[in-house]
């Protein structure tokens, strides 16, 4: 999960999912802004970090390809097969570069075990490719993956940004007993899971090694000033300090105000002064 490090401090990474998801333009959103929690309610225990796709973090880590993978499986959103056992499963997520931007035209080729955990050697069950689309997003639609010997529960894919290597690894389910004994297993691949309703939601964001240029700071708006009344459309510093409904506020993190990003709304970005 992406929305917190482990000192507490909400991720970029994070503030550009939350804006991509609400359809936010992103030129707006990729201007140094800081994160927004996405998923984490209140008394929710954070689990292991995936990368934060902050200047100079990781890319997601690589994992073995293991035994199972065939190349030319079809394009597909679903791996779903009518009358396919198993608990339903979706899997949505964001691929990001170094800069957090998020990358179009990403490929990603899943492929799992069925819902007693065998693959399927001879054709392409619970196989299938897709790219991400203009937002850097995709989404999965299968089933939770069975167990078997040695290894805990877990799905494979493999991406690729166009023009560049091949990230092969796999992501893996919270509270599961053989995370403990998995010597493959690596809890930054942690997926965010809920149950829904009988089915299961999972999300992932991916971080590829992939440069890009962080593009340009926040640019003062006439739309308001630092130091008077909260405004959206103002490009705020950390520091700055804000009046909204009263109380005063201080900025922590530097980001350009929209809708919603009011100071009450979000202690993300401010705090009461």
């Amino acid at each position: 999960m992406d929305h917190e490090t482990s000192t507490g401090h909400i991720t970029r990474k994070a503030v550009l999912r939350a804006a991509l998801a609400a359809g936010m333009a992103a030129p707006a959103v990729l201007m140094g802004v800081p994160a927004l929690a996405r998923t984490l309610t209140a008394g929710e225990a954070a689990p292991a970090l995936t990368p934060a796709c902050d200047d100079g973090d990781d890319p997601t880590p690589p994992q073995t390809e293991g035994p199972y993978f065939k190349p030319n499986s079809p394009r597909r959103t679903s791996l779903l097969e009518a009358g396919t056992p198993g608990v339903r499963l979706t899997v949505t997520g964001y691929v990001f570069g170094l800069a957090c931007k998020p990358i179009p035209g990403v490929l990603l080729d899943f492929w799992q075990a069925d819902t007693n955990g065998a693959y399927d050697n001879s054709g392409f069950r619970f196989c299938g490719h897709q790219f991400t689309d203009t937002r850097g997003a995709f989404a999965l639609t299968t089933i939770v993956p069975g167990l078997y010997p040695g290894r805990t529960r877990h799905l494979h894919v493999k991406l690729q940004a166009p023009g560049r290597p091949v990230l092969t690894t796999q992501l893996y389910f919270p509270n599961e007993p053989r995370n403990n004994t998995d010597t493959i297993f690596d809890p930054r691949l942690l997926m965010t899971v809920r149950d829904a309703g009988g089915a299961r939601e999972a999300a992932f964001d991916f971080v590829l090694n992939v440069p890009q240029d962080p593009g340009p700071g926040p640019t003062p708006s006439p739309t308001g000033t630092p130091g008077g009344t909260w405004a959206a459309g103002t490009a705020y510093r950390a520091g700055d300090t804000v009046t909204y409904g009263g109380p005063g506020y201080v900025c922590l993190q530097a980001h350009t105000a929209q809708a919603g990003w009011e100071p009450p709304n979000v202690p993300a970005l401010w705090r009461v002064g």
